[in-house]
């Protein structure tokens, strides 16, 4: 006769979470799905151990992760080091010659092998790459519009070796993937003159989601998700819905960008994408195995 102590009700509580994450099991096995890894999960020991062990559990449960993260925090540390200074324009980081070495060392080396680093700790097998390989992610400098007391002009920004996907060529990401390996990329692109460009992770992220048409695009963010005018999360909204959204001025701020890269990615591809809340520890398990997860969902229609 089996006990009925804590040891057994814990395996029960147990049994039934499996059970419920079965039918979410079966929807998206074979799927791929990208995960942006940055922010508080990337700099909390315990959240990016934790992060480590969900992208593992994706694998051998047959879902098909693929990693994208940022480093913004680790470029300035060691640029600081170097003693080369930042210059900002709108909030973006001025990339010159010199300085695009340094995040290329530290984007697509250090930071990158860390990331891979922690889901291979885990159990699985990761590699890390970058979009200059095998032509992943082809890319131009950004064309973005100067700002003047909150209004964009005509003049347009210099911000050196900034850049933006033009192609993204997913060959090396299904190699990998279909040989069992989890693909973790750092946002680097290429120019057509073999230039090296710094993408935005979100940007870059977004742009891969769509090329490969990801079952999700799961943004790990700092905030619980999109909030409406009284500050409560918004657990779903459509593309038409996210674009009245902005319009409106419901979502402002730094969430615009977020919002828009979703919406890019949904109108190349992408099945869904999610502003997820990355300070809650397994956020990409409970928004893909549960019925609602930490963060808000927008689809295409």
């Amino acid at each position: 006769m089996t006990g009925t102590g804590p040891g057994d009700r814990e395996a029960q509580v147990r049994a039934e979470v499996l059970a419920r994450a079965l039918p979410y099991l079966r929807r998206y096995a074979g799927d791929t799905v990208v995960v942006k890894y940055g922010g508080s999960a990337m700099v909390d020991t315990s959240l990016s151990t934790a992060f480590g062990h969900d992208i593992a559990l994706l694998k051998q449960v047959g879902v098909n992760p693929v990693v994208v993260h940022g480093g913004g925090p680790q470029i300035s540390a060691m640029l600081k080091r170097l003693q080369i200074e930042s210059t900002f324009i709108d909030g973006l980081r001025v990339t010159d010659a010199a300085m695009i070495d340094v995040i290329e060392m530290v984007l697509g080396g250090k930071v990158n092998k860390q990331v891979a680093g922690l889901i291979n700790r885990a159990g699985a097998l990761a590699v890390g790459i970058s979009g200059l390989d095998g032509g992943l992610i082809s890319a131009r400098r950004l064309q973005r519009r100067a700002r003047e007391g909150g209004v964009e002009t005509d003049r347009l920004l210099d911000l050196g070796f900034v850049g933006e996907p033009t192609r993204i060529d997913p060959r090396v990401i299904y190699a990998l993937s279909g040989s069992g390996l989890i693909p973790v990329i750092a946002p680097i692109g290429v120019g057509e003159q073999g230039e090296t460009y710094n993408i935005n992770a979100d940007t870059a992220a977004g742009a891969i989601a769509g090329a490969i048409n990801a079952s999700r695009l799961l943004m790990l963010t700092d905030v619980p998700g999109v909030l409406d005018g009284e500050g409560k999360l918004i657990p779903e909204l459509t593309a038409e819905d996210a674009r009245r959204g902005i319009a409106s001025g419901m979502i402002s701020g730094g969430m615009i960008p977020k919002v828009e890269t979703c919406l890019e990615a949904v109108r190349a591809g992408a099945k869904a994408a999610v502003i997820l809340d990355g300070r809650v520890q397994h956020s990409c398990l409970l928004e893909l195995f549960t019925e609602a997860g930490p963060g808000t969902l927008i689809r295409g229609a």
